[in-house]
C-alpha cells in the first residue's frame, strides 16, 4: 500500500463544494468555549457535507486563528451564521419543518444506534459546552435527543468527537436509504 499525495484525493474546490448537494444536516454549537473544537467542527462538516453550523451564544465565529488553525479552511467552504440565542433558533428551524435533537444524556434519550434517519425530513443536531452540555431549556425544545453510548469511566466525549461520531452515523444511515 501507498499513501496518496493530496493531488490524488480529488477533493472538491471550495466553488465546487458550495454548488454541491449537501445533506439535510444543521449542526448548531451552543456556548461552545474552545477555538479548537469550533475549528474540528467545521472540518468534519466540510468532510461530509454538512449543510449549514450555526453559532450561538458564547461560540466564537470565524474569523479567528485559533478556529483556522483546525479548520484548515473549512470556514471558508462550510456555511456558517452566528445566531445569539440558540432556543429562538430552535424555534424558527422548527417551524420551517426541521426535527431539532440535542446530543445529550437524558432520561428517555434515544440511543445512537436506534436513531433512525428518514429521507423526508431536514434534521438539526445540537451540541452544547464542553462542561454543562446542551442546556436544559434547548433540550425541552427539541424533538428529541440522541445519546452515544459510552462503556468507559468518562461521563462524556469532546465535543469535537462527538460530532465526528453522530455526523458520521447519519451520514451513514442516509446513504444506506
Amino acid at each position: 500500500m501507498r499513501k496518496l499525495k493530496n493531488s490524488e484525493l480529488k477533493r472538491k474546490s471550495v466553488e465546487a463544494f458550495k454548488k454541491a448537494e449537501k445533506i439535510p444536516l444543521i449542526l448548531i454549537l451552543d456556548d461552545i468555549r474552545s477555538l479548537n473544537n469550533i475549528g474540528s467542527v467545521f472540518r468534519t462538516a466540510d468532510a461530509f457535507l454538512i449543510e449549514k453550523i450555526y453559532l450561538c451564544g458564547i461560540t466564537a465565529t470565524p474569523p479567528h486563528r485559533d478556529i483556522h488553525k483546525t479548520a484548515l479552511g473549512a470556514t471558508e467552504s462550510v456555511d456558517w451564521e452566528y445566531q445569539k440565542e440558540v432556543v429562538a433558533l430552535v424555534v424558527a428551524l422548527q417551524q420551517k419543518g426541521r426535527k431539532v435533537f440535542a446530543i445529550e444524556q437524558t432520561d428517555g434519550a434515544v440511543t445512537l444506534e436506534n436513531f433512525e434517519v428518514n429521507t423526508n425530513e431536514q434534521y438539526a443536531f445540537i451540541l452544547g459546552n464542553e462542561v454543562k452540555g446542551v442546556s436544559q431549556e434547548a433540550v425541552n425544545l427539541c424533538d428529541d435527543v440522541i445519546e452515544i453510548p459510552q462503556e468507559g469511566t468518562k461521563h462524556s466525549l469532546n465535543i469535537s468527537v462527538a460530532t465526528g461520531v453522530v455526523v458520521w452515523d447519519f451520514y451513514q444511515k442516509l446513504k444506506k436509504l
